[in-house]
């Protein structure tokens, strides 16, 4: 898997991008992250039950990012018309704020070492890339447990700080610098 101070790799992927953006598709690249903060993170199919929940909370949080200077991917191994489908059948993604990443060939989530052996879906993975492209957290959990997008806004600060973070820190809090 791939894992902290690593460079993400390089793609090319078909997205369902937001509505304001004047279009439904477009291809992203790493050239669309490049120069800010990313959170990169996966979810295992479209049209399930944990899933939405993590993105209405992604898409609730998106000017808690913003704010921050960081960009905000979602991605599943789901094509881009399925990823369309389902944003426009589930109300809570209806008005999405950040791209919905297809990975149907699955060579981004197998080059990242995200895939479960014998689904081949993608776990639920999180990446906090640095603007240089360079992965600074990763975090998986099971495909029943949802993420806490608090807590990577919480992360995403304390990465930012560029400082030595105590344990519970939050912003505000004195570093160790």
């Amino acid at each position: 898997m791939k894992t902290i101070n690593e460079k993400f790799p390089e793609f090319k992927k078909e997205a369902v991008v937001s509505l304001e953006m004047g279009k439904e598709f477009a291809t992203l690249t790493n050239a669309h992250i490049a120069g800010k903060w990313t959170v990169f993170f996966w979810w295992p199919l479209d049209f399930t039950f944990v899933c939405p929940t993590e993105i209405v909370s992604f898409n609730e949080h998106f000017d808690e990012f913003a704010k921050r200077n960081a960009n905000v991917v979602g991605a599943s191994i789901d094509s881009q018309f399925v990823h369309l489908a389902w944003r426009n059948n589930h109300p809570g993604l209806k008005t999405l704020k950040f791209p919905m990443l297809a990975d149907t060939s699955k060579s981004l989530s197998e080059e990242l070492g995200i895939l479960e052996a014998g689904n081949k879906i993608a776990y639920r993975a999180t990446y906090i890339i640095d603007p240089e492209g360079v992965i600074q957290h990763v975090s998986v959990n099971g495909l029943n447990v949802g993420r806490n997008v608090k807590e990577i806004i919480r992360i995403l600060d304390a990465l930012q700080t560029g400082e030595l973070t105590p344990c519970d820190w939050n912003p505000g809090d004195p570093t160790l610098s």
